[in-house]
């Protein structure tokens, strides 16, 4: 069963770093996109960012462009996404995804989600 389950979240000051964990189960990561995403309280679910794991390539958002880095661990089957100089609009519940076959980059073709993990930026 396709799994993945999300987290590292908590409270954090504006300007601190956090880095959430994206960990699967039932497939491996290397051949799939995984993509990041975000639902801020009264709001719609965002994309954050996308990683093709099997060759590197990113995406991002526009408004954590150069603050959020997504990479991955295959060893661990784990997809990261480093989140620096925290802002008090990134506060939301993040979710991992992923698009098993690559069918539409950046990650707007998904397949199983996980379960969210609330991050929550104090100004």
């Amino acid at each position: 069963e396709v799994q993945l389950q999300a987290f590292g979240g908590g409270l954090v000051q504006a300007g601190g770093s956090l880095r959430l964990s994206c960990a699967a189960s039932g497939f491996t990561v290397d051949d799939t996109d995984i993509g990041w995403f975000r639902q801020a309280p009264g709001k719609e679910r965002e994309g954050v960012g996308c990683i093709s794991v099997s060759d590197g390539r990113t995406y991002y958002k526009g408004s954590v462009k150069g603050r959020f880095t997504i990479s991955n661990d295959n060893a661990k089957n784990t997809v990261y996404l480093q989140m620096n100089s925290l802002k008090p609009e990134d506060t939301a519940v993040y979710y991992c995804a992923v698009d098993l076959y690559g069918g539409s980059w950046p990650c707007n073709a998904l397949d199983a989600w996980g379960q969210g993990t609330l991050v929550t930026v104090s100004s």
